[in-house]
């Protein structure tokens, strides 16, 4: 048998729903995160206020070096600085559905390279203002979050998007996000591309200060 005719194989062969939402529970049990990271991201907002940004991240814990590098297209001659302390508002853990909280009804099946992904409807068991999870991805290689799709409201915004995660450096971490959101004087649209993600065993004092 070809390898071509086996991927066919695996991918057409899907496990049982319920099996997957053992392993989702299991796997996000069991994450682990990074200590340190460092990684770049671009930001694209249209809207009421304009946004094209490129930006390095330090982060440690709750420690954030947030450092401007580029905007509209041109590099800073001296980069802006900003640093504050909060959790990572883009962590798999912190935005995962969890099975006790969250219904999560099978839909379909999506192929993922030589594998299948796992969609689930999502609908909270309680009320929780802000950001409600709609749907989930599950990757099917290692039973983590592939997608998330959800809206938030609030009183000075709501709207609906997508974050989108993978693989790197042995975590699972943000790739991508969007958001459409009504917002004082009409609508915003932003997208974040995350990259160039890097886990030292530790950062300075200095890099926060």
């Amino acid at each position: 048998m070809s390898a071509t005719i086996l991927a066919v194989l695996l991918v057409a062969s899907p496990l049982d729903s319920q099996v997957v939402l053992q392993h989702y529970a299991s796997a996000l049990a069991s994450l682990v995160a990074p200590k340190a990271m460092i990684f770049d991201y671009s930001v694209s907002q249209a809207g009421p206020t304009n946004i094209d940004q490129h930006h390095r991240v330090y982060r440690r814990g709750i420690d954030v070096r947030d450092e401007t590098l580029e905007v509209d297209g041109t590099p800073l001659r001296r980069k802006s600085v900003r640093i504050t302390r909060r959790p990572d508002p883009y962590a798999v853990a912190a935005l995962a559905p969890r099975l006790g909280e969250y219904e999560l009804l099978f839909l379909n099946t999506v192929a993922d390279g030589d594998h299948l992904d796992y969609i689930y409807e999502a609908t909270p068991l309680y009320r929780n203002g802000g950001f409600t999870v709609d749907r989930i991805t599950i990757d099917g290689q290692h039973f983590l979050p592939r997608r998330i799709d959800f809206h938030t409201s609030g009183a000075l915004a709501s709207g609906s998007g997508s974050i989108e995660f993978g693989p790197e450096g042995g975590y699972w971490v943000a790739l991508a996000a969007t958001v459409s959101a009504v917002v004082t004087g009409g609508v915003a649209r932003e997208r974040i591309l995350f990259s160039e993600y890097r886990f030292p065993p530790a950062l300075p004092k200095s890099t926060f200060l």
